[in-house]
């Protein structure tokens, strides 16, 4: 009887439930219109589209620029090329992030705290600073125009080992000790316990490194100088036109290019939140 009290006493009254309804779908609205008038920019001709005065609907529709732009940009093996290269990311972000946000959180080592405070002033170093350093070492080791070169480098990041550390820090210390009464070892705690658990904390960063390494521009323009290399992030400039009659096919290629973020975020919305939210309020 308490807890049905408790929940209708939380139930908001129809007109604020209302309000917020309106207050929300006001800011899709916003949020969304850009996409939309991206997509109405794409399938109309760019001079008659000019002509009319820029409307907010498509005119004298060019259902073809789809298939224009992936054409004639390749977007096809640019696809791959990132595909091949964001999916090794993720994963071998996620696996060396799970691991050290596990030693960080677990075991007690000499100077963890100085190792951990080191470990996250990385994230302070701008892109750019060790973009030539990176480069040269990349040249170094012949991997210019590889796979390795576009990989490689971004095999760790400190960011996610931050943010899954966050979500180890609220299991309890108990949990740890019971399981290593019954034998359970390192692994098998971090795969049985530990990331089942954690488990809207690692989706969330699974989707903020594929978002990292899916639009990765600046790296993959440094050390690659043939075109049969290019990711699709380089691709979309061998797209875009300077002419105002050919404008709509950079941008169906955008739109085409982001077609798997746009998936991934629609699939994986409630565990991104959930995740960001236990990331930053556990520690």
């Amino acid at each position: 009887m308490a807890g049905d009290r408790l929940a209708e006493a939380e139930v908001l009254p129809l007109w604020k439930r209302t309000a917020w309804y309106v207050a929300l779908s006001a800011l899709s609205i916003v949020v969304l219109f850009p996409v939309y008038m991206a997509l109405v920019r794409a399938l109309s001709t760019p001079a008659v589209y000019v002509r009319e005065g820029q409307p907010v609907y498509p005119v004298a529709i060019q259902w073809d620029v789809w298939r224009t732009a992936f054409n004639e940009g390749d977007l096809g093996r640019k696809f791959l090329i990132s595909a091949i290269v964001t999916a090794a990311i993720v994963v071998a972000q996620l696996a060396t992030s799970i691991l050290a946000a596990y030693a960080f959180a677990f075991l007690d080592f000499y100077g963890r705290r100085i190792v951990f405070v080191v470990f996250m002033a990385t994230l302070m170093l701008p892109v750019t600073v060790t973009l030539i350093p990176n480069a040269q070492t990349v040249r170094g080791l012949g991997w210019f125009n590889s796979y390795q070169g576009l990989i490689v480098p971004f095999l760790a990041t400190a960011f996610g080992t931050f943010l899954i550390r966050q979500g180890f820090m609220g299991i309890p210390r108990d949990l740890r000790d019971a399981s290593q009464l019954d034998g359970f070892g390192h692994l098998a705690f971090i795969r049985r316990i530990a990331i089942p658990v954690t488990r809207p904390v690692i989706a969330s960063f699974a989707v903020i490194s594929f978002l990292g390494a899916w639009n990765q521009y600046l790296w993959p323009r440094a050390i690659t100088t043939e075109g049969r290399w290019d990711t699709i992030q380089i691709g979309l400039k061998s797209v875009a036109s300077s002419t105002v009659e050919r404008s709509n096919i950079g941008i169906a290629a955008a739109l085409i290019a982001a077609l798997p973020v746009l998936a991934l975020l629609i699939s994986l919305q409630r565990h991104l939140i959930r995740g960001l939210t236990a990331g930053a309020v556990k520690g």
